[in-house]
């Protein structure tokens, strides 16, 4: 099937990019750069909240936000490999989390939303190894949440019509 009979098909299905412009409603991305991440606790959270805000508003230039992110987080250790003389020898990293999505203005809850992820490590001989190696599975789990949630709040704030955001822009 050739390349425009495949772009016929997605037309007709309905189907819109969820980051591009539409001639309607504006761009997602600049829907979410109205987005205040409120602190997160624990060192995870300090990972999450560095990752969405470097997504959310990615320029220094930061509008007065028109809603406030509330990320709440729970990290757990899960044994996996076990061996006869040496016990564990890999874990999952499993991280959930629940978010709100409030107007900054009413504090009015919009949205609320789960997500988990799931970072396996290896558990090694050296201490300092395995920390090395559980940080990583850390790293790796804080960005997985952060696109879990921006993807979410974009797939939100694209079919929200009357936005806040896009009542400023008139």
């Amino acid at each position: 099937m050739g390349l425009a009979a495949c772009g016929l098909l997605l037309a007709g299905c309905g189907f819109e990019p969820l980051y591009g412009e539409n001639e309607n409603t504006p761009a997602t991305n600049e829907l979410l750069e109205f987005i205040e991440v409120l602190p997160i606790e624990g060192r995870i959270g300090q990972l999450v909240r560095i990752e969405l805000t470097n997504r959310l508003s990615p320029t220094s230039l930061r509008p007065e936000p028109l809603y406030m992110l509330i990320v709440d987080l729970d990290e757990n250790k899960v044994g996996l490999a076990v061996q006869k003389k040496s016990g564990v020898t890999r874990a999952n990293l499993i991280l959930t989390g629940t978010f709100t999505l409030k107007q900054a203005s009413t504090k009015d809850r919009l949205f609320t939303g789960n997500v988990r992820s799931v970072n396996s490590y290896d558990i090694l001989l050296s201490d300092f190894a395995t920390l090395a190696s559980e940080s990583d599975a850390r790293k790796r789990g804080a960005k997985d949440m952060a696109d879990g949630i921006i993807d979410r709040l974009s797939i939100f704030l694209l079919r929200t019509q009357d936005t806040p955001a896009q009542r400023r822009r008139r």
